[in-house]
């Protein structure tokens, strides 16, 4: 018999011991080693498992609960005083922008505003006029078209003065302004900003961006052969594989209702626990299990597991005789995961009866 020597250190010594590797392809290691390890036996368990489908997502908020701030005209950046990742309040004032054409919008609002009154009055005059026959209806028709028409104009320019945060009725009492202040209209985490101050920003450009995270949810691809699996009600377990082996819980609450992109793929929503919204982030890849039924199974706890080229086994115990112990590598298919257990099949080497090593595998392996 061909015997190879492996040495591995006691955890509790630094004392180096000797396992036998024998052309059998046992291990076989002594009772001393055995307890100095603190190695454990054990028996595969019946366990219930969770059988879910697989999906893939992102966290992710409601349109509604996202704002990108633009500015209805653009303007040179005044005042800011915000970073990324500072809250704000609903109303509060974001940032200030300075530019002449705001100047611009409140003279022609003011001149608008002079000409409405006199031109109000002579569409009243020329119209008890005309009801009462004595001008034309030429002369009634004129001053009904100006008015409407400057109406217009001066209904267009109070809107805008609105829209930039600019009150008329300062205006009109000669209080113009150059510069206009916008502000909040969510409350949230401010998740971009791209405003510096002296800086122009365009209409179109996105001065900052508002998250509110109280309402983070998950959002969830589940593909067409599945989705007839899916219901609302259901339990999500996810992980964030680039932060953490964490696994988190949802709730199944929308199950989109058509088939999207050319993976054929249909969107889940889930519902997270308030518990756990402040220790996430918008945009967060995920991966999941959407639970949907739970089943019965022979199950050995993951770190009993030896994973290589793709292929699972067990160490079997084959003998315990003489004062050592004497374990068989043994290829195992297994099936559905749970916290701590991993599903396994029987095989004419592994039942429910089968000793095999549970704890210290990777110290002997």
């Amino acid at each position: 018999m061909i015997v190879f020597s492996v040495a591995i250190i006691s955890c509790k010594n630094n004392e180096n011991k000797q396992l036998e590797l024998v052309d059998d392809g046992l291990i076989t290691i002594s009772n001393e080693q055995f307890q100095s390890s603190k190695l454990e036996i054990g028996t595969p368990k019946e366990q219930d498992f969770n059988v879910g489908i697989k999906a893939t997502g992102k966290i992710d908020v409601p349109p509604e609960n996202r704002a990108k701030i633009t500015s209805f005209l653009g303007g040179y950046v005044k005042t800011t005083h915000l970073l990324i990742g500072d809250k704000v309040k609903k109303g509060q004032a974001l940032v200030t922008l300075e530019n002449t054409e705001f100047i611009d919008i409140q003279k022609d609002y003011l001149e608008v505003a002079e000409q409405i009154s006199y031109l109000k009055s002579e569409y009243d005059r020329q119209k008890t006029l005309y009801d009462e026959k004595i001008t034309s209806q030429k002369n009634y028709l004129k001053a009904e078209s100006e008015y409407k028409r400057t109406n217009g104009m001066y209904q267009s320019l109070k809107k805008k003065l609105q829209l930039l945060n600019i009150s008329p009725e300062q205006v009109r009492k000669g209080n113009l302004t150059s510069t206009i202040t916008i502000y909040a209209p969510i409350a949230g985490d401010v998740t971009v900003m791209s405003a510096n101050v002296g800086m122009f920003m365009a209409a179109s450009d996105v001065i900052l961006e508002i998250v509110d995270t109280n309402h983070l949810h998950v959002e969830l691809a589940v593909f067409e052969k599945d989705i007839l699996k899916v219901k609302t009600g259901q339990k999500i377990e996810f992980t964030v594989p680039q932060a953490s082996k964490e696994i988190f819980k949802a709730e199944v609450v929308l199950v989109g209702k058509s088939i999207e992109g050319n993976d054929r793929t249909i969107m889940i929503h889930g519902h997270l626990d308030n518990t756990i919204k402040q220790r996430l982030l918008t945009g967060m890849f995920v991966e999941a299990t959407i639970l949907t039924d739970s089943k019965k199974g022979l199950a050995i706890p993951k770190d009993a597991l030896i994973t290589e080229n793709e292929k699972n086994y067990v160490l079997l115990l084959i003998s315990n005789e003489n004062k050592t112990y004497s374990f068989e590598k043994t290829g195992v298919k297994t099936g559905e995961l749970s916290a701590d257990f991993i599903e396994i099949e029987t095989n004419n080497k592994i039942n429910q009866n089968s000793k095999i090593l549970v704890k210290g595998v990777f110290d002997i392996y």
